[in-house]
């Protein structure tokens, strides 16, 4: 349950972030929270669930945000992420093919440092889901690590530059990984990768035939 006391720091979260935004003349969209200004896919799918942000990034799009007000757990060094949350916003980025992220901050950092974690990592990351003792709802501990920490002072450049950085320490595993495997698997691998998004296009277009 969402006490007044969350909704408030929730609004105070949310009006920080925007100052951080228009400090860095990032181009934004705030969202309306209003129920009444909800169409009705954010009322049934999503249960009154949308963002509070939409991002405009010049010459790539736009992203979708959720800032959260969230205090770390000391003990573990993680956040807890809503379950329901995750889970509707994932279904939002899959429908819609549009990036979600979820930013957090608290008043213990002055707001001067923001937690940014995509949504799909969030549930890629293999975490249980643990239970609230307070409120009974559904969470993941996700750990302060998998965060990108940007600074008050940072601008989106910052988000980037480190969301590259972590691919390519992703491909090195990868490839350290594979390299146990003898080089006639990998290759039959490949095959069956090939073959499957060649089936895939296939019925794309099977599909689009069918529907003209």
């Amino acid at each position: 349950m969402v006490t007044n006391e969350n909704k408030e720091k929730g609004r105070t979260a949310e009006r920080m972030f925007k100052e951080w935004l228009d400090k860095h003349k990032i181009p934004y969209l705030y969202i309306n929270q209003e129920p009444e200004t909800f169409s009705s896919f954010f009322k049934e799918d999503l249960r009154n669930k949308r963002p509070d942000f939409i991002l405009l990034i010049p010459y790539f799009g736009f992203i979708f945000v959720d800032v959260k007000y969230k205090n770390i757990n000391n003990n573990q060094n993680n956040f807890p992420i809503d379950a329901s949350d995750a889970k509707k916003y994932s279904s939002l980025q899959r429908r819609f093919n549009i990036n979600t992220w979820f930013v957090i901050s608290n008043e213990n950092v002055a707001y001067d440092t923001w937690y940014w974690i995509p949504v799909s990592k969030v549930l890629e990351a293999g975490i249980n889901l643990r239970r609230s003792s307070k409120s009974g709802e559904l969470f993941f501990p996700i750990p302060k690590n998998l965060f990108i920490q940007v600074a008050g002072s940072d601008s989106l450049s910052r988000l980037f530059s480190k969301l590259f950085e972590r691919d390519k320490e992703d491909l090195v595993n990868l490839e350290n990984y594979f390299s146990q495997f003898p080089k006639t698997f990998l290759f039959r691998l490949l095959e069956v990768i090939l073959y499957l998004d060649f089936f895939q296009s296939s019925l794309k277009e099977i599909m689009r035939n069918k529907m003209k």
